[in-house]
């Protein structure tokens, strides 16, 4: 069986953007050529992503171009390669069609869906997007979290999960340091069914 693991960037106050569209663009964050080399490797060893339709378009939008750009530095044309490569399952009830190697999970099944592809997947699934992420969690789904945690209290914006109000209990598989003072926590959740 796979694991679901939600991996995102987040400020000091867990918050994954400061205004709408933030998604990975935000002045906040820190991401030089060690911690994209980091989320390479990751993303490199994952079973497939499981994302959002706004990651999702978001991702699809810059990626499939960058990894044949060559103004772009060597890592992030790796990542684009990685990301355009990867098995991907689309969540939405609005796109019925997605390029790149990518299915469409929709309709008032998606967990149930969801939760197949979990038991036929044989690794690690990362999951992006905050409201997709708290279906999950919701469902007893989720299994871990990776958190880049960014040296910046935004003090506003978009939550790591959306309209969860009950304490979360992990287990700390890893962390390590970066250069331009971010953090790196994985985590497990503990009993995750019971969430």
């Amino acid at each position: 069986m796979g694991r679901f693991l939600y991996w995102m960037n987040v400020s000091l106050d867990l918050r994954i953007e400061q205004v709408p569209g933030d998604d990975g663009a935000g002045e906040w964050l820190r991401i030089d050529e060690e911690l994209h080399r980091e989320f390479n490797a990751r993303a490199r060893a994952l079973a497939g992503m499981v994302q959002g339709r706004v990651i999702y378009e978001t991702m699809e939008e810059y990626w499939p171009r960058a990894r044949e750009d060559a103004s772009l530095p060597d890592f992030m044309r790796e990542y684009g390669e990685i990301w355009t490569s990867a098995p991907k399952v689309l969540v939405s009830r609005t796109r019925h069609s997605a390029g790149h190697g990518t299915r469409i999970i929709g309709g008032d099944d998606a967990i149930e869906q969801l939760a197949a592809l979990k038991a036929e997947t044989d690794g690690t699934l990362g999951v992006g997007g905050a409201a997709l992420a708290t279906q999950l969690l919701r469902a007893g789904l989720l299994d871990e979290l990776l958190l880049f945690t960014h040296p910046a209290i935004l003090g506003f914006g978009r939550p790591l999960f959306d309209d969860w109000g009950r304490p979360i209990e992990l287990d700390l598989l890893e962390q390590r340091s970066f250069r331009q003072g971010v953090t790196m926590h994985h985590y497990a959740i503990r009993e995750a069914s019971s969430c």
